[in-house]
Protein backbone atom coordinates (compact mmCIF):
# COMPACT_ATOMS: atom_id res chain seq x y z
CA UNK A 1 0.00 0.00 0.00
CA UNK A 2 1.07 3.40 -0.80
CA UNK A 3 1.63 6.23 2.05
CA UNK A 4 -0.45 8.78 1.45
CA UNK A 5 2.37 11.66 0.69
CA UNK A 6 4.46 9.15 -1.74
CA UNK A 7 1.52 10.28 -4.53
CA UNK A 8 2.00 13.68 -5.70
CA UNK A 9 -0.95 15.73 -6.54
CA UNK A 10 -0.85 18.64 -9.59
CA UNK A 11 -1.66 22.13 -8.59
CA UNK A 12 0.06 23.81 -11.58
CA UNK A 13 -3.48 24.34 -12.80
CA UNK A 14 -4.90 26.61 -10.33
CA UNK A 15 -6.56 29.61 -11.33
CA UNK A 16 -5.48 32.81 -10.17
CA UNK A 17 -7.56 33.97 -7.29
CA UNK A 18 -8.84 30.44 -6.24
CA UNK A 19 -9.39 29.59 -2.91
CA UNK A 20 -11.18 27.55 0.11
CA UNK A 21 -14.59 29.19 0.80
CA UNK A 22 -14.72 31.30 3.78
CA UNK A 23 -18.02 29.30 5.00
CA UNK A 24 -20.41 26.84 4.23
CA UNK A 25 -24.14 26.91 5.68
CA UNK A 26 -25.36 23.30 6.85
CA UNK A 27 -28.52 23.79 7.61
CA UNK A 28 -28.24 26.52 10.34
CA UNK A 29 -24.99 25.95 11.34
CA UNK A 30 -22.15 28.63 9.75
CA UNK A 31 -18.73 26.57 9.22
CA UNK A 32 -16.49 29.16 8.88
CA UNK A 33 -13.87 28.67 7.20
CA UNK A 34 -15.12 25.78 4.92
CA UNK A 35 -12.57 23.39 6.50
CA UNK A 36 -13.56 20.30 8.12
CA UNK A 37 -11.08 18.00 10.10
CA UNK A 38 -12.39 14.19 9.26
CA UNK A 39 -13.96 11.86 11.51
CA UNK A 40 -10.86 9.49 12.13
CA UNK A 41 -11.04 6.18 14.43
CA UNK A 42 -8.58 6.47 17.59
CA UNK A 43 -7.92 9.46 16.60
CA UNK A 44 -10.51 12.54 17.13
CA UNK A 45 -11.17 12.25 20.59
CA UNK A 46 -11.64 15.73 22.27
CA UNK A 47 -8.23 16.11 23.30
CA UNK A 48 -7.23 15.79 19.21
CA UNK A 49 -10.32 17.88 17.72
CA UNK A 50 -9.28 20.79 20.91
CA UNK A 51 -5.73 20.43 19.99
CA UNK A 52 -6.43 20.77 16.04
CA UNK A 53 -9.06 23.82 16.78
CA UNK A 54 -6.27 25.41 19.03
CA UNK A 55 -3.38 25.34 16.11
CA UNK A 56 -5.60 26.65 13.65
CA UNK A 57 -5.77 29.84 15.09
CA UNK A 58 -4.43 32.51 13.54
CA UNK A 59 -2.65 33.55 16.53
CA UNK A 60 1.28 32.38 17.42
CA UNK A 61 1.05 29.03 18.77
CA UNK A 62 2.37 30.15 22.24
CA UNK A 63 -0.79 32.60 22.49
CA UNK A 64 -2.93 29.78 21.45
CA UNK A 65 -1.50 26.89 23.14
CA UNK A 66 -0.94 28.83 26.50
CA UNK A 67 -4.54 28.37 27.58
CA UNK A 68 -5.56 24.73 26.22
CA UNK A 69 -8.38 24.66 28.87
CA UNK A 70 -9.80 28.33 28.98
CA UNK A 71 -12.76 29.52 31.02
CA UNK A 72 -15.97 30.06 29.13
CA UNK A 73 -15.29 33.63 28.99
CA UNK A 74 -11.96 32.73 27.73
CA UNK A 75 -13.13 30.41 25.61
CA UNK A 76 -15.38 33.02 23.91
CA UNK A 77 -12.65 35.46 22.91
CA UNK A 78 -9.97 33.30 21.96
CA UNK A 79 -11.76 30.09 20.33
CA UNK A 80 -14.46 32.01 18.11
CA UNK A 81 -15.08 29.90 15.10
CA UNK A 82 -14.64 33.18 12.78
CA UNK A 83 -10.69 32.99 13.77
CA UNK A 84 -10.32 29.61 13.56
CA UNK A 85 -8.56 28.29 10.40
CA UNK A 86 -10.95 24.63 11.33
CA UNK A 87 -14.11 25.31 10.81
CA UNK A 88 -15.82 22.30 11.50
CA UNK A 89 -14.57 19.09 14.19
CA UNK A 90 -15.88 15.72 14.12
CA UNK A 91 -16.06 12.54 16.36
CA UNK A 92 -14.09 9.36 16.29
CA UNK A 93 -16.94 6.89 14.22
CA UNK A 94 -19.24 5.69 17.38
CA UNK A 95 -20.91 2.43 17.07
CA UNK A 96 -24.94 3.26 16.91
CA UNK A 97 -25.72 -0.48 18.30
CA UNK A 98 -22.82 -0.04 20.95
CA UNK A 99 -24.45 4.00 22.03
CA UNK A 100 -27.77 2.91 22.32
CA UNK A 101 -27.90 0.20 24.30
CA UNK A 102 -25.70 1.72 26.50
CA UNK A 103 -26.56 3.27 29.87
CA UNK A 104 -26.50 7.03 29.65
CA UNK A 105 -24.25 7.00 32.37
CA UNK A 106 -21.92 5.37 29.91
CA UNK A 107 -22.74 7.36 27.05
CA UNK A 108 -20.42 10.43 28.03
CA UNK A 109 -17.54 8.56 26.95
CA UNK A 110 -18.39 8.19 23.43
CA UNK A 111 -20.06 11.48 23.27
CA UNK A 112 -17.78 13.69 25.69
CA UNK A 113 -16.94 17.39 24.38
CA UNK A 114 -16.23 21.16 25.79
CA UNK A 115 -18.31 23.85 24.91
CA UNK A 116 -15.75 25.47 23.07
CA UNK A 117 -15.60 22.65 20.02
CA UNK A 118 -18.98 24.04 18.39
CA UNK A 119 -19.63 23.56 15.87
CA UNK A 120 -18.89 20.01 16.27
CA UNK A 121 -20.43 16.72 14.31
CA UNK A 122 -21.19 13.47 15.82
CA UNK A 123 -20.49 10.70 13.42
CA UNK A 124 -22.40 7.20 13.28
CA UNK A 125 -21.72 3.96 12.05
CA UNK A 126 -24.10 0.82 11.91
CA UNK A 127 -26.95 -0.45 9.69
CA UNK A 128 -30.03 -0.96 11.39
CA UNK A 129 -32.55 2.40 10.68
CA UNK A 130 -34.17 2.21 14.22
CA UNK A 131 -30.81 2.20 16.38
CA UNK A 132 -28.85 5.11 14.00
CA UNK A 133 -32.19 7.16 14.60
CA UNK A 134 -32.42 6.44 18.00
CA UNK A 135 -28.52 7.12 18.84
CA UNK A 136 -29.33 10.33 16.13
CA UNK A 137 -31.77 11.95 18.83
CA UNK A 138 -28.96 10.90 21.55
CA UNK A 139 -26.48 13.02 19.96
CA UNK A 140 -29.53 15.57 19.64
CA UNK A 141 -29.76 15.59 22.96
CA UNK A 142 -26.54 15.72 23.88
CA UNK A 143 -25.53 18.83 21.96
CA UNK A 144 -24.12 18.13 19.21
CA UNK A 145 -24.39 20.80 16.08
CA UNK A 146 -24.89 18.00 13.63
CA UNK A 147 -24.95 14.36 13.49
CA UNK A 148 -23.17 12.64 10.36
CA UNK A 149 -23.64 8.98 8.73
CA UNK A 150 -20.51 7.27 8.01
CA UNK A 151 -20.89 5.19 4.82
CA UNK A 152 -16.94 4.91 3.84
CA UNK A 153 -14.71 3.15 6.59
CA UNK A 154 -12.95 -0.02 4.50
CA UNK A 155 -12.12 -1.82 7.47
CA UNK A 156 -12.97 -5.22 7.60
CA UNK A 157 -14.68 -5.63 11.08
CA UNK A 158 -16.76 -2.71 10.12
CA UNK A 159 -17.74 -3.66 6.75
CA UNK A 160 -18.31 -7.53 7.69
CA UNK A 161 -21.19 -6.12 10.19
CA UNK A 162 -22.69 -3.91 6.90
CA UNK A 163 -21.71 -1.06 8.83
CA UNK A 164 -19.34 1.60 6.89
CA UNK A 165 -19.06 1.08 3.14
CA UNK A 166 -20.29 -2.29 3.37
CA UNK A 167 -23.47 -0.52 2.61
CA UNK A 168 -22.48 0.43 -0.84
CA UNK A 169 -23.90 -2.43 -1.66
CA UNK A 170 -27.10 -2.01 -0.75
CA UNK A 171 -28.75 1.22 -1.70
CA UNK A 172 -32.47 0.68 -0.69
CA UNK A 173 -31.05 -0.03 3.07
CA UNK A 174 -29.34 3.44 2.77
CA UNK A 175 -32.83 5.05 2.09
CA UNK A 176 -34.40 3.37 4.89
CA UNK A 177 -31.55 4.57 7.28
CA UNK A 178 -31.79 7.95 5.77
CA UNK A 179 -35.58 8.16 5.89
CA UNK A 180 -35.37 6.89 9.57
CA UNK A 181 -32.90 9.45 11.20
CA UNK A 182 -34.07 12.33 9.28
CA UNK A 183 -37.35 11.70 10.82
CA UNK A 184 -36.14 11.23 14.54
CA UNK A 185 -33.43 14.48 14.54
CA UNK A 186 -33.97 17.94 13.81
CA UNK A 187 -30.33 19.45 13.41
CA UNK A 188 -28.30 18.96 10.34
CA UNK A 189 -27.77 15.15 9.14
CA UNK A 190 -25.29 14.66 6.91
CA UNK A 191 -23.26 11.53 5.34
CA UNK A 192 -19.60 10.76 4.38
CA UNK A 193 -19.27 8.42 1.64
CA UNK A 194 -16.89 6.52 -0.92
CA UNK A 195 -17.14 6.26 -4.51
CA UNK A 196 -18.43 2.76 -4.36
CA UNK A 197 -17.69 -0.72 -3.60
CA UNK A 198 -15.01 -0.91 -6.74
CA UNK A 199 -14.54 0.36 -9.91
CA UNK A 200 -17.62 -1.39 -11.75
CA UNK A 201 -19.76 0.10 -8.38
CA UNK A 202 -19.35 3.39 -8.23
CA UNK A 203 -22.59 4.70 -6.25
CA UNK A 204 -21.70 7.95 -4.87
CA UNK A 205 -24.18 10.36 -7.67
CA UNK A 206 -27.26 8.30 -7.03
CA UNK A 207 -26.46 8.30 -3.84
CA UNK A 208 -25.78 11.76 -3.47
CA UNK A 209 -29.41 12.38 -4.93
CA UNK A 210 -30.95 10.14 -2.64
CA UNK A 211 -29.59 11.89 0.00
CA UNK A 212 -31.02 15.18 -1.08
CA UNK A 213 -34.27 13.86 -1.59
CA UNK A 214 -34.35 12.26 1.96
CA UNK A 215 -33.62 16.04 3.70
CA UNK A 216 -30.11 15.28 4.59
CA UNK A 217 -28.09 19.04 4.58
CA UNK A 218 -24.78 17.84 3.21
CA UNK A 219 -22.63 15.38 1.96
CA UNK A 220 -18.97 14.59 2.42
CA UNK A 221 -17.10 12.26 -0.94
CA UNK A 222 -13.79 10.95 -0.05
CA UNK A 223 -13.04 10.48 -3.87
CA UNK A 224 -11.75 6.72 -3.35
CA UNK A 225 -13.68 3.40 -3.77
CA UNK A 226 -13.73 0.99 -0.51
CA UNK A 227 -11.53 -1.49 -2.57
CA UNK A 228 -8.69 1.29 -2.89
CA UNK A 229 -8.62 1.94 1.07
CA UNK A 230 -6.43 4.77 0.71
CA UNK A 231 -4.15 3.73 -1.82
CA UNK A 232 -3.87 5.48 -5.31
CA UNK A 233 -5.04 8.97 -5.82
CA UNK A 234 -7.97 10.16 -5.01
CA UNK A 235 -10.74 10.94 -8.26
CA UNK A 236 -11.55 14.55 -7.81
CA UNK A 237 -13.55 14.34 -10.82
CA UNK A 238 -16.05 12.74 -8.77
CA UNK A 239 -16.48 14.98 -6.44
CA UNK A 240 -17.44 17.33 -9.37
CA UNK A 241 -19.53 15.05 -10.49
CA UNK A 242 -21.18 14.71 -7.27
CA UNK A 243 -21.38 18.61 -6.94
CA UNK A 244 -22.93 18.80 -10.28
CA UNK A 245 -25.62 16.59 -9.43
CA UNK A 246 -26.90 18.02 -6.39
CA UNK A 247 -27.86 21.49 -5.00
CA UNK A 248 -27.09 20.72 -1.06
CA UNK A 249 -23.74 21.35 0.19
CA UNK A 250 -20.61 19.03 -1.04
CA UNK A 251 -17.90 18.51 0.84
CA UNK A 252 -14.38 17.01 -0.51
CA UNK A 253 -11.81 15.02 1.19
CA UNK A 254 -8.95 12.99 -0.27
CA UNK A 255 -5.54 13.72 -1.06
CA UNK A 256 -5.47 17.25 0.72
CA UNK A 257 -1.71 17.24 1.74
CA UNK A 258 -1.03 21.21 1.66
CA UNK A 259 -2.90 24.36 1.00
CA UNK A 260 -2.23 24.19 -2.31
CA UNK A 261 -3.90 21.01 -2.78
CA UNK A 262 -6.98 22.52 -0.66
CA UNK A 263 -7.17 24.97 -3.45
CA UNK A 264 -6.73 23.25 -6.26
CA UNK A 265 -9.61 20.89 -4.91
CA UNK A 266 -12.16 23.49 -4.41
CA UNK A 267 -10.97 25.42 -7.78
CA UNK A 268 -11.36 21.36 -9.95
CA UNK A 269 -14.33 20.22 -8.42
CA UNK A 270 -16.20 23.38 -7.18
CA UNK A 271 -16.88 21.73 -3.88
CA UNK A 272 -18.69 24.10 -1.28
CA UNK A 273 -15.47 22.72 1.36
CA UNK A 274 -12.60 20.53 2.19
CA UNK A 275 -12.65 17.79 4.84
CA UNK A 276 -8.68 16.87 6.13
CA UNK A 277 -8.29 13.50 8.03
CA UNK A 278 -4.56 12.24 8.39
CA UNK A 279 -2.89 15.38 7.14
CA UNK A 280 -3.73 16.95 9.87
CA UNK A 281 -2.21 14.19 12.08
CA UNK A 282 1.15 14.94 11.03
CA UNK A 283 0.79 18.73 10.10
CA UNK A 284 -1.17 20.07 12.52
CA UNK A 285 -1.16 23.68 11.50
CA UNK A 286 -2.63 22.56 8.05
CA UNK A 287 -6.23 24.70 8.34
CA UNK A 288 -4.10 27.59 9.61
CA UNK A 289 -1.86 27.44 6.29
CA UNK A 290 -4.99 26.94 4.52
CA UNK A 291 -6.50 30.11 6.36
CA UNK A 292 -2.90 32.10 5.91
CA UNK A 293 -2.73 30.85 2.01
CA UNK A 294 -6.27 32.14 1.24
CA UNK A 295 -5.36 35.86 3.05
CA UNK A 296 -1.57 36.29 1.89
CA UNK A 297 -1.17 34.03 -0.95
CA UNK A 298 1.80 32.36 1.46
CA UNK A 299 1.90 30.68 4.80
CA UNK A 300 4.39 29.32 8.08
CA UNK A 301 6.50 26.42 7.69
CA UNK A 302 6.65 24.76 11.13
CA UNK A 303 10.52 25.44 12.65
CA UNK A 304 11.73 23.01 15.13
CA UNK A 305 10.82 25.28 17.68
CA UNK A 306 6.95 25.32 16.59
CA UNK A 307 7.24 21.27 16.72
CA UNK A 308 8.65 21.20 20.35
CA UNK A 309 5.35 23.60 21.37
CA UNK A 310 3.12 21.14 19.45
CA UNK A 311 4.36 18.05 20.70
CA UNK A 312 5.09 19.45 23.89
CA UNK A 313 1.20 20.62 24.42
CA UNK A 314 -0.88 18.05 22.71
CA UNK A 315 0.94 15.51 25.10
CA UNK A 316 0.41 17.35 28.08
CA UNK A 317 -3.09 18.01 27.04
CA UNK A 318 -3.55 13.91 27.44
CA UNK A 319 -2.16 13.59 30.73
CA UNK A 320 -4.21 16.60 31.97
CA UNK A 321 -7.40 14.72 30.79
CA UNK A 322 -6.28 11.70 32.12
CA UNK A 323 -7.62 10.05 29.42
CA UNK A 324 -7.79 6.21 29.31
CA UNK A 325 -4.94 5.00 27.28
CA UNK A 326 -2.85 8.01 27.54
CA UNK A 327 0.49 6.88 27.21
CA UNK A 328 -1.00 4.47 24.57
CA UNK A 329 -2.16 7.33 22.41
CA UNK A 330 1.34 9.47 23.33
CA UNK A 331 3.51 6.30 21.46
CA UNK A 332 0.80 6.34 18.90
CA UNK A 333 1.47 10.13 17.72
CA UNK A 334 4.73 10.27 17.90
CA UNK A 335 5.60 9.05 14.59
CA UNK A 336 3.34 11.15 13.39
CA UNK A 337 4.29 14.83 15.23
CA UNK A 338 8.42 13.56 14.60
CA UNK A 339 8.27 13.68 10.79
CA UNK A 340 10.84 16.51 9.66
CA UNK A 341 12.86 16.00 12.76
CA UNK A 342 16.25 15.51 12.36
CA UNK A 343 17.39 12.71 14.86
CA UNK A 344 13.67 12.19 15.67
CA UNK A 345 13.46 8.73 15.60
CA UNK A 346 15.75 9.04 18.84
CA UNK A 347 12.53 10.29 20.42
CA UNK A 348 10.58 8.16 18.92
CA UNK A 349 12.76 5.44 20.75
CA UNK A 350 12.62 6.93 24.06
CA UNK A 351 8.77 7.72 23.79
CA UNK A 352 8.13 3.83 23.14
CA UNK A 353 10.16 2.56 25.93
CA UNK A 354 8.41 4.98 28.48
CA UNK A 355 5.79 3.71 29.95
CA UNK A 356 4.33 6.91 32.02
CA UNK A 357 3.10 9.98 31.09
CA UNK A 358 5.29 12.83 32.85
CA UNK A 359 8.64 10.21 31.61
CA UNK A 360 7.69 10.98 27.85
CA UNK A 361 6.82 14.70 28.58
CA UNK A 362 10.71 14.74 29.83
CA UNK A 363 12.03 12.80 27.41
CA UNK A 364 10.62 15.43 24.84
CA UNK A 365 12.02 18.09 26.76
CA UNK A 366 15.09 16.67 27.03
CA UNK A 367 15.25 15.63 23.07
CA UNK A 368 14.46 19.54 21.87
CA UNK A 369 16.52 21.01 24.27
CA UNK A 370 19.64 19.13 23.23
CA UNK A 371 18.66 19.53 19.49
CA UNK A 372 18.56 23.68 20.55
CA UNK A 373 21.82 23.23 21.90
CA UNK A 374 23.52 21.52 19.20
CA UNK A 375 24.45 18.55 21.42
CA UNK A 376 22.23 16.17 19.32
CA UNK A 377 23.37 13.76 17.17
CA UNK A 378 23.07 14.22 13.85
CA UNK A 379 20.93 12.10 12.15
CA UNK A 380 20.27 11.54 8.31
CA UNK A 381 16.18 11.90 8.18
CA UNK A 382 14.51 8.90 7.35
CA UNK A 383 12.37 8.32 4.08
CA UNK A 384 8.98 8.75 4.58
CA UNK A 385 8.49 4.96 4.14
CA UNK A 386 10.68 4.31 7.45
CA UNK A 387 7.83 5.89 9.74
CA UNK A 388 5.66 3.69 11.64
CA UNK A 389 2.95 4.68 9.62
CA UNK A 390 1.00 1.37 10.34
CA UNK A 391 -0.33 3.67 13.08
CA UNK A 392 -2.35 5.55 10.17
CA UNK A 393 -5.97 5.51 11.12
CA UNK A 394 -7.68 2.68 9.71
CA UNK A 395 -11.38 5.48 8.87
CA UNK A 396 -10.75 8.66 7.76
CA UNK A 397 -8.89 10.63 5.82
Amino acid sequence: MHKFWEIPISNAAVPEGSGVPESLQIGPVRIAPATVLAPMAGVTDTVFRRFIRNASFLRSAEDVMAVPYPDDETAISLRSNEVSGCGLIMTEFTSADGLFRTREKKRKRYLHFYEDEHPISAQLFGSDPYTLAGSAKIVEDAGFDMVDLNLGCPAKRVVKCNGGSGLLKDLPAIGKIFEAVRAAVKIPFTVKVRLGWDDENIVCVPLARMAEECGLNAVALHARTREQGYSGTARWEWIAEVKSAVKIPVIGNGDIRSPEDAVAMVAQTGCDGVMIGRTAASNPWIFRQIRQFADTGSYDRPTDADRYQMIRTYFQMLVDEQMQGTVGKMKQFVAWFTHGVVGGSALRRAVYSANQGPEILASVDRFFEELFSGRAVAAEVPSPGSFELDLLPACGD
